[in-house]
């Protein structure tokens, strides 16, 4: 059976840390679908002004037709995702049926809204750090516990996105992605 994964989208997400993964989870397989979390539009804008037509809007979602939720940051994406009382309860389902959560850069701040952050690993966006419990606060460019897996921002994205797929494919899918996006060659130009 094919893993599935739901992306969150909001007015003003970040376009890096939302579509780097929508890319790298189809490449690995991985049915993805983009949801519309705006009431009447599958269209949604981006901080940046990058528009997406979403698959799915916030009110179609079944927690039992995916395997991970994704949440990613942006100003005021993550803003609006806070305020919204659906995407919290959507987060607390996931969490109550032990599937995968994962959110980047400020929108571990909407995890921590939706009570699910609590005694578990995590990082964000720096300037959000001081929001968090510090003895559960790390500096790591990822963070996994448990089924919870949390990242910085925007550079962080790809690192985030092989993250997401070596949670849920096996690790020859993962071998291969990153054998076919140059990840390695990218690392050592990097080390020079």
């Amino acid at each position: 059976m094919r893993k599935r994964a739901l992306i969150l989208l909001a007015e003003g997400y970040e376009a890096v840390e939302a579509l780097t993964p929508a890319n790298f989870l189809r490449r690995a397989a991985i049915e993805l679908e983009l949801c519309s979390c705006e009431e009447n539009s599958l269209s949604v804008a981006s901080a940046t002004g990058i528009s997406v037509v979403c698959d799915i809007r916030l009110d179609q979602v079944q927690v039992g037709d995916f395997d991970m939720l994704v949440v990613p940051g942006g100003d005021p994406g993550y803003r609006n995702l806070l305020k919204n009382e659906r995407v919290l309860e959507l987060i607390r389902d996931f969490d109550a049926e032990d599937k995968w959560i994962a959110a980047i850069c400020a929108a571990p701040l909407v995890l921590q809204a939706a009570g699910v952050l609590a005694g578990k690993r995590h990082t964000s966006y720096p300037a959000m750090k001081a929001e968090f419990d510090p003895e559960y606060y790390s500096e790591d460019l990822v963070v996994s516990d448990g089924r919870l897996i949390t990242s910085r921002g925007p550079t962080t994205a790809i690192e985030f996105s092989f993250a997401l797929i070596e949670a849920l494919m096996p690790e020859r899918v993962v071998k291969l992605l990153k054998d076919k996006t140059l990840y390695g060659l990218t690392l050592d130009w990097l080390c020079r």
